[in-house]
């Protein structure tokens, strides 16, 4: 099997000592970011995507592997324990992990999450292996329609699907394509939207950006709920995060069954790691019944925790195979993934597999490597990762906001990038306040520029007939498969009305 040797030679560059340094810091450093309520996942990417680029690329990516699952693992802490999920994605995770952490099962809830999110994610990165080079050979029949036509997808798909409200979703992917058009138009030599400043031909750094809406926009919207918000009560894990052979046995068909729902979502655009998760939850709700469980609802079901974990963490790994082999984010933390190739020059898809294929394939090796080193730095030390929810927020988020400003000055040394790192943070906060989705944003920054050039691609190919824009089946099929996923988001977007004015 050609994936195996390349796979093993992948292993060869990322097992040496410098660069198990490298995942083990970014393993550690995105727990500690994932298990502070409110940062999660995409947030210990974009506050650690500065440090990584005084790093070669290997050894930045390698640590970004870390940096990658180690705020997934982290994300579920602060839900079992503070009833507060770090993301999305784990809100699932709380029904039946915080039920179990106030019956006195929090170690056993902790080390339920860990396995789970170990088995999901291993699974998940398993199938990038093997599948990869296959996303590959269809990623290389797509053309300049066909990428504008995936653009289009992911653009609107996240915007209106994953969203709670369409027009704020479309307002958010409104917001990002703003910031995308500032700097040089590359065919045109045109300066758009950069008020005659010099410092803004090369456009906002997308680093500017990720690390003010997630990070310092997160701060200001703390600092607004201060004495508003009742504090959370912390339940204390006891005991060993630990589980016994017949939770082992209770668990392990909701972990499979869980990554079962996860992998699928990670590939597609407005997949996302909250309906997987909310579907493995239903399906052990539903399994519960059936086994008139006692346990599920009341005191925590340990299935109840165990599928959403595995699903999570499943649809973050097939996520990372959709970035690698096709250059499509299906998540914010995917973009900001993206957002790092591109600082080191490098477009994901097709080709950097065949330019960079011993970057790519000792970051797949790095991913198991950093799964098992996250397992080893979990179940053991639950207990101390749990401790840094006792930090007092003004400590925190002032330590956050010291952090920010460093990481951006350091990258650029330009003061306006300052200057914009606080007006995108107080945008970040604006939509936090008025409930305006944050991903579109991101998305529309990152996959902006290409949907833009392909576009005109397609264009000067055909003279400027737009019918090349659906004069392919996958085009076609790309948009009946939005329009199908759109008219169904309006159908339930009004149910959901209709039943709240009911």
């Amino acid at each position: 099997m050609e994936q195996l040797e390349l796979l093993m030679g992948g292993f060869a560059s990322a097992l040496t000592p410098i660069n198990l340094l490298w995942v083990l810091i970014g393993a550690i450093l995105g727990t500690a970011v994932g298990v502070l309520p409110g940062l999660g996942s995409a947030m210990a990417v974009a506050l650690l995507l500065p440090v990584t680029f005084s790093l070669e690329p290997t050894a930045a990516f390698i640590m970004f592997a870390g940096i990658y699952f180690g705020g997934l693992f982290g994300d579920s802490t602060s839900g079992i324990l503070l009833n507060t999920p770090g993301h999305s994605s784990a809100i699932a995770s709380t029904f039946e992990g915080h039920r179990m952490a106030k019956n006195g099962q929090a170690a056993k809830a902790l080390a339920t999450c860990a396995i789970g999110a170990f088995i999901g994610g291993l699974i998940a990165t398993t199938l990038v292996v093997f599948f990869a080079p296959t996303l590959v050979k269809m990623a290389t029949v797509f053309g300049p329609a066909e990428y504008f036509a995936l653009a289009v997808f992911a653009f609107l798909a996240i915007s209106a699907v994953v969203s709670e409200s369409v027009i704020r979703g479309i307002a958010a992917l409104g917001i990002g394509l703003a910031l995308a058009l500032v700097g040089i138009d590359g065919p045109s030599g045109t300066a758009r939207f950069t008020l005659g400043m010099p410092q803004l031909f090369d456009g906002i750094s997308v680093i500017v950006i990720t690390v003010g809406l997630l990070a310092l926009g997160e701060v200001f919207h703390i600092a607004s709920r201060i004495h508003r918000d009742p504090a959370a009560t912390q339940i204390e894990t006891k005991g060993r995060a630990r589980l016994t052979l017949a939770d082992f046995k209770k668990a392990l068909p909701a972990w499979l069954r869980g990554t079962a729902f996860g992998a699928p979502f990670g590939l597609i655009p407005a997949g996302g790691a909250e309906v997987p998760t909310f579907l493995a939850y239903g399906t052990e709700k539903q399994l519960a019944k059936r086994r008139n469980d006692p346990e599920f609802g009341t005191t925590g079901s340990i299935r109840g925790l165990a599928a959403p974990e595995a699903a999570a963490n499943a649809t973050a790994g097939t996520a990372m195979g959709a970035l690698l082999a096709l250059g499509l984010p299906t998540s914010a933390t995917a973009a900001i993934m993206l957002a790092a190739f591109q600082q080191y020059g490098m477009q994901p898809g097709p080709l950097l597999f065949e330019r960079s294929g011993d970057l790519v394939w000792a970051l797949l090796a790095s991913l198991f490597i950093g799964l098992v080193i996250l397992v080893m730095i979990n179940i053991p030390f639950a207990s101390v990762w749990a401790k840094l929810l006792s930090i007092p927020k003004h400590y925190l988020y002032a330590g956050i906001t010291v952090f920010s400003m460093l990481g951006v000055y350091a990258v650029s040394s330009a003061v306006l990038d300052l200057w914009l790192l606080i007006a995108i943070g107080l945008t970040g906060f604006l939509m936090r306040r008025y409930n305006i989705p944050l991903a579109p944003v991101l998305i529309a920054v990152i996959l902006g520029p290409m949907a833009e050039t392909e576009l005109r691609r397609a264009l000067a190919v055909s003279e400027g007939n737009l019918g090349i824009l659906v004069d392919s089946p996958i085009t076609v099929t790309l948009y009946l498969v939005l329009a199908g996923a759109l008219a169904l988001s309006a159908v339930q977007h009004l149910r959901h009305r209709a039943s709240r004015k009911a």
